[in-house]
């Protein structure tokens, strides 16, 4: 289980802006869950914008009118007989708070209301809803989450992927099509926010290497790539001559066991193993050292993988990270890492 602290930390890694002053007094606050957690991260998150005030789009509206307005709907007029009460059928741009993030986030805040966090932070969402009056509820199964920023709205980024976090990690379908609320964050969006804490925990900390998530291509002799898959990577680090490919894995199983034999995910392995021999005929070219390395998030169970392999001329190790404990700890590990791998210091 990981401490609630530790997903507060790893979501500052994630999302740089809840390192800004506005947020610090999170990190000193205590929490039953992550639900808690995230409804003080948006509760806090919101009051900020509404300083900035809601963000707004322009919206077209259809309606009756008695005066004109934007463009008149001829057809429409004719359909209702609106022109028998003196009015048309007319359709306009509305520049509006009911712009679709507001709406992700105001459904978001009443999921939150349902969900088992304290009153208090139940009072501090109600309030904050009020500005949200004239903002419609979208239905939670239904939402786009590929919105897209820009200029204007790239202080909506974090509240957004946190409403993501809340209603996919507090939303469960049953069998007969109903909804009920889950425990709070799946192996699913656990596993993408692990990646995500990996990868900006380097880049911040060490600057001097450089960290990316980036692509590998296939290393074919005829340079036909035709259907062949992406090879993405979740952290690929590289200095000087020296690059390690990371796949972060969180499971809640970090070993296959068959007649009380434990061994290492099959395909895990085959898939770290493509990308370290690929990335390695990319750079023949040019001195270079490619090593790979699977990341697991550590569970409870017994038997925790910590070997290291020699395999066709390159090095692939299997590790476990304990999130399990105090965060200096995490960053211990993470620093251990580097230091093993690339003989630097942070």
């Amino acid at each position: 289980m990981i401490p609630i602290q530790n997903i507060y930390y790893m979501l500052s890694y994630a999302f740089q802006v809840l390192n800004e002053q506005g947020y610090k007094n999170i990190a000193t606050e205590q929490f039953n869950n992550v639900a808690e957690l995230c409804a003080a991260i948006l509760a806090k998150g919101i009051s900020v914008q509404l300083k900035r005030g809601l963000g707004r789009e322009y919206i077209e509206q259809t309606e009756s009118l008695s005066s004109l307005r934007g463009r008149i709907e001829i057809s429409e007029s004719i359909k209702t007989r609106s022109m028998l009460k003196k009015q048309l059928i007319c359709s306009y741009d509305d520049f509006s708070v009911n712009s679709y993030m507001n709406r992700i986030i105001k459904t978001t805040m009443e999921l939150l209301l349902h969900a088992d966090i304290s009153k208090a932070r139940k009072k501090e969402l109600r309030k904050l809803l009020v500005f949200f009056g004239d903002v419609e509820l979208l239905d939670v199964h239904t939402i786009n989450w590929n919105v897209q920023y820009n200029r204007n709205n790239q202080t909506y980024r974090m509240l957004i992927s946190i409403c993501y976090l809340v209603v996919k990690g507090l939303l469960q379908t049953n069998s007969d099509g109903t909804t009920r609320l889950m425990d709070f964050l799946d192996e699913q969006r656990m596993c993408r926010l692990y990646e995500k804490f990996i990868l900006e925990y380097y880049r911040r900390e060490f600057p001097q290497i450089s960290a990316s998530a980036s692509q590998i291509p296939w290393a074919v002799d005829d340079g036909m790539r035709a259907m062949l898959p992406v090879m993405q990577s979740d952290i690929m680090l590289s200095y000087e001559d020296k690059v390690l490919i990371i796949d972060a894995k969180y499971y809640s199983h970090t070993t296959q066991a068959q007649y009380d034999t434990h061994t290492l995910h099959s395909n895990n392995l085959y898939q770290i193993f493509t990308y370290v021999k690929n990335k390695d005929s990319e750079l023949a070219e040019v001195p270079h050292v490619v090593s790979g390395m699977l990341l697991y998030a550590r569970t409870e169970e017994a038997v925790q993988p910590n070997n290291t392999y020699q395999m066709s001329g390159n090095k692939i190790s299997v590790k476990t990270l304990d999130l399990n404990c105090d965060f200096s700890d995490v960053v211990a590990q993470l620093y251990k890492i580097a230091a093993e791998h690339f003989g630097i210091a942070a």
